[in-house]
């Protein structure tokens, strides 16, 4: 009995142990809802750790608005330690967004080669995060938008620290323009 569970740990670690931004194919909301904020449009910079190094990297990011209540999102700068998630093939990384509220929280739904990725977003004191959720931030299988808006409320109320992907979080960048 022992020896299964050992074999089954195994198996399950790297699984544990290696994360990527949780995706769906559905948002927090069917349709958008939020008028875009003028406060979020423009460029914004950011410095990231590299992963393994010490060394930091600047990572851009624009917002503009494609409609009254949607944004296109570009992410631009060395991604080279993005290509074996399979994002993208080009130097930048394209897509569309738009803004949920789940509790008193704020939320991208950010859409990429069809697929949606849930970031918590935060303005404060003229700087932006984007904190993506955790591939593993619930365990409940989502079959809609309001499966997953449940879950992403359940797991910000009993969490302390929410599950934030920190490989990929954005954060207190600065607008450059």
């Amino acid at each position: 009995m022992r020896r299964v569970f050992e074999i089954s740990l195994l198996f399950l670690l790297p699984v544990v142990l290696c994360s990527c931004p949780y995706s769906s194919p559905y948002n927090l909301d069917e349709q958008p809802g939020i008028y875009v904020e003028e406060a979020l449009l423009g460029n914004w910079t950011a410095l990231v750790n590299k992963q393994g190094s010490s060394r930091q990297e600047i990572v851009h990011l624009s917002l503009s608005r494609r409609t009254d209540t949607e944004y296109d999102i570009a992410f631009s700068g060395d991604l080279n330690d993005l290509r074996r998630y399979n994002f993208f093939k080009t130097d930048s990384l394209k897509g569309t967004a738009f803004m949920s509220t789940v509790g008193e929280r704020q939320f991208l739904n950010i859409s990429i080669n069809s697929r949606v990725y849930i970031a918590e977003m935060r303005l404060k004191d003229d700087r932006l995060s984007l904190l993506p959720l955790v591939e593993h931030f619930t365990s409940k299988m989502i079959f809609s938008s309001s499966a997953l808006r449940n879950s992403v409320d359940f797991h910000y109320k009993t969490r302390v620290h929410p599950l934030v992907d920190d490989d990929f979080c954005l954060k207190d960048m600065v607008k450059s323009n």
